[in-house]
């Protein structure tokens, strides 16, 4: 074995098995994504706007016809578009986490997968933008939810939950935005330095702010990447505790409680973790990129899953508890009312997916097998949506006054608008594999050994 798989072997950079990582041959595998879509990639993407289609068409009729089109009336007033919302800002927090936090930390295994976190953060938050917009009912006034000085002397009441999202979402857009695009000037360069058409070539010029590689553009990245990773970093815990309080400040039964910020927190990386690692799994695997995201990459994420997975599951008793021990007898029968009701289909697909299939992790075996991994995070998405399903439409179904008791059953058109959310995330997510590089070459660099002439790099 050869000392230049040997060393990057020790970093987790490569697969002994498997062939060695030089400085030249990175570029050319990394950048093989951009160069070689394929057919397949044009299939996917196709596929991808024709289902978008079909949503568009659903919010379409959504706003000609009213929100009675979509099944729900009161007091049902929030369901699955606020479910969604709540489930895409989860999803997004990941990507601070991977990238941010374990940047701090010095964390050296986020090195190959965080790009890939980061452009999830970004296009979660895109997504989950959507869902008040549409939930507005008349999305053309959604300007009215801005702060800005104007001549009718009315001003946003920032005593609405939904005020409250406006400022945390587009907060987490604007930081979590710079911050990938910040990381993004190495490679672009790399990019734009290989780029044959004139477009692209002025495209990555642009988003490459003239880097040459010099000492000087070295040090004030790394300042400026590291200022922003201790920027974003707080935003992994306010913004979601903000998702959370549109909720706990209320006095629905099964919502006013101090638990709901770190429940939803630990939530939220549960689900984004595992998102990740649904996404990672065919890239590594398509383009053979086995020897740049390894097995021990995947294993540390798969780590990430089990021990939030212990913490919603401690969320999860915890509140069960409370509702037993305490005084409120409203949510008792709530909690007995999940679990036994209308909606025990949607309680139990929730805590088995999130507590109990995630339990086959402590095995070493179990998180090494890509196969097992990726159905099991896919269960971990399915069931974290239900989570807040469940959370919504239970708590609003079931209030303190019999006389609003409501059974509510999806439609076809929200249907459309879950599909369609997966659509509007996986059109970025495609056009991002195809024209930026989805692994960061220059950090993975830093753990591999300089180049000597026998390496021919």
């Amino acid at each position: 074995m050869s000392q230049t798989t040997t060393h990057a072997a020790a970093h987790g950079v490569a697969d002994p098995e498997k062939r060695p990582i030089t400085q030249a041959s990175l570029n050319d595998d990394v950048m093989k994504l951009i160069s070689l879509p394929g057919k397949w990639w044009w299939v996917a993407f196709i596929f991808d706007l024709i289902v978008l289609a079909v949503a568009l068409a659903a919010v379409r009729n959504l706003i000609v016809h009213g929100w009675g089109v979509s099944g729900f009336m009161r007091p049902v007033m929030w369901a699955v578009d606020i479910t969604n919302f709540v489930f895409w800002v989860g999803i997004a927090h990941c990507g601070t986490l991977v990238s941010a936090v374990l940047f701090l930390f010095r964390s050296h295994f986020r090195r190959a997968v965080y790009r890939i976190a980061e452009a999830m953060t970004v296009f979660g938050v895109l997504t989950a933008a959507m869902f008040p917009a549409i939930h507005t009912g008349r999305p053309w006034f959604d300007y009215w939810l801005f702060p800005y000085p104007n001549q009718r002397q009315l001003w946003t009441n920032v005593r609405s939950p939904l005020e409250w999202d406006v400022f945390a979402v587009n907060t987490y857009l604007t930081v979590s935005s710079i911050f990938f695009l910040v990381g993004l000037i190495p490679d672009v360069a790399a990019v734009r330095d290989r780029a044959k058409h004139p477009l692209m070539k002025l495209i990555y010029t642009l988003l490459s702010f003239g880097w040459t590689g010099a000492n000087f553009q070295w040090k004030h990245f790394y300042g400026a990447y590291l200022f922003f990773a201790a920027l974003a970093t707080p935003l992994v815990f306010s913004v979601h505790s903000v998702v959370s309080w549109d909720f706990a400040m209320s006095q629905t039964p099964g919502w006013h409680s101090t638990l709901f910020a770190p429940y939803f927190v630990a939530g939220a990386i549960f689900s984004g973790v595992a998102m990740v690692i649904n996404l990672l799994i065919p890239i590594r695997k398509i383009f053979k990129l086995e020897h740049i995201v390894t097995l021990d990459h995947m294993e540390k994420l798969a780590k990430l899953v089990l021990l939030t997975s212990t913490m919603v599951g401690y969320s999860y008793l915890t509140e069960f508890f409370m509702a037993w021990y305490g005084p409120n007898k409203a949510e008792r029968d709530l909690f007995w009312f999940r679990a036994t009701g209308h909606y025990w289909w949607a309680f139990w697909t929730m805590f088995s997916c999130n507590v109990i299939f995630p339990l086959v992790l402590w095995f070493k075996p179990v998180r090494r097998n890509m196969g097992i991994m990726f159905f099991l995070c896919i269960l971990v998405n399915v069931g974290m949506w239900f989570e807040r399903f469940v959370i919504i439409v239970t708590s609003l179904t079931r209030s303190f006054n019999p006389a609003t008791w409501f059974y509510y059953k999806m439609s076809i058109t929200e249907v459309a608008l879950i599909v369609g959310s997966f659509a509007w995330f996986f059109m970025f997510f495609l056009v991002f594999v195809r024209v930026l590089p989805a692994f960061s070459i220059a950090e993975i660099k830093e753990t591999l050994p300089m180049p000597r002439r026998r390496d021919h790099a």
